[in-house]
């Protein structure tokens, strides 16, 4: 439609194949002007637990577990409609104050950042390497990408089915309208929230190829809302970000 079609990976990249070679000059993070104390990956996931539990607004639009429909396989449970419209909450999660601080913060840290090339950046390679990875069931690049949090959600049913011996057969179809909602400045650095619309195929099969889960004829617009955090110890921004919680919401896509 605009000139730009989607196409899935051939091969998932793993962040850390990038952060090992380094073909050219990052700078080095500036820990005395951020402040930024490094910490470990369960400490920095802790943190925006309890401050997203303390904030009414983001645990409004970031608890999205508790509004699934009962089903058996949690895999097709988390592409279910929710009653909230995730769009009309963001809106007045934080001031633009605050996602300007935490742009400054990035700065520091990274001086080439710059928003439009970050949202490419997500568009391109960070959400397809992620989504890839759930669709296909690969626990190593979902483990590489994620926290504890959204890797528990994506890991945990994909091992039931396969405990079930389950083929998972679902495909991106196209990923558009990523946005830069609002921004965070943790203890343990900087945070950007991302939204973006993804249509998905997502069904299970069992042995015998009969659908338990999901429709393999039915497109779903999934809108997604992405928490990136950014590790101020790693230069290398291709492998900085790492998704550290998740909201979506879902609706069949008429054509």
């Amino acid at each position: 439609m605009e000139g730009r079609v989607y196409v899935s990976p051939t091969k998932l990249r793993k962040r850390t194949e990038t952060s090992a070679v380094q073909h050219q000059k990052y700078y080095e993070p500036n820990v005395d002007a951020t402040g930024v104390e490094l910490h470990k990956d369960s400490k920095f996931y802790q943190s925006w637990q309890n401050f997203k539990d303390n904030n009414p607004y983001v645990h409004k639009v970031m608890d999205w577990k508790l509004k699934f429909d009962e089903s058996e396989n949690p895999i097709i449970r988390a592409s279910r409609a929710l009653t909230d419209k995730v769009t009309d909450i963001v809106g007045g999660l934080f001031q633009k104050t605050e996602l300007s601080e935490t742009l400054t913060e990035i700065c520091k840290i990274d001086n080439s950042f710059d928003t439009k090339r970050f949202l490419k950046q997500c568009e391109t390679d960070i959400i397809p390497n992620i989504l890839e990875a759930m669709t296909r069931g690969d626990l190593d690049i979902l483990k590489d990408w994620c926290h504890e949090g959204p890797h528990n959600l994506f890991a945990i049913p994909i091992k039931e089915a396969y405990k079930k011996g389950y083929k998972i057969e679902s495909k991106i179809l196209d990923i558009d309208n990523v946005d830069l909602v609002m921004g965070k400045v943790m203890d343990q650095g900087p945070v950007l929230i991302i939204s973006f619309t993804s249509q998905q195929v997502m069904s299970v099969k069992d042995p015998s190829g009969n659908v338990v889960e999901g429709d393999p004829n039915k497109i779903m617009r999934v809108n997604y809302v992405w928490v990136l955090c950014r590790d101020p110890s790693e230069p290398d921004p291709r492998a900085a970000w790492r998704l550290l919680d998740l909201s979506a919401s879902s609706n069949e896509q008429f054509v």
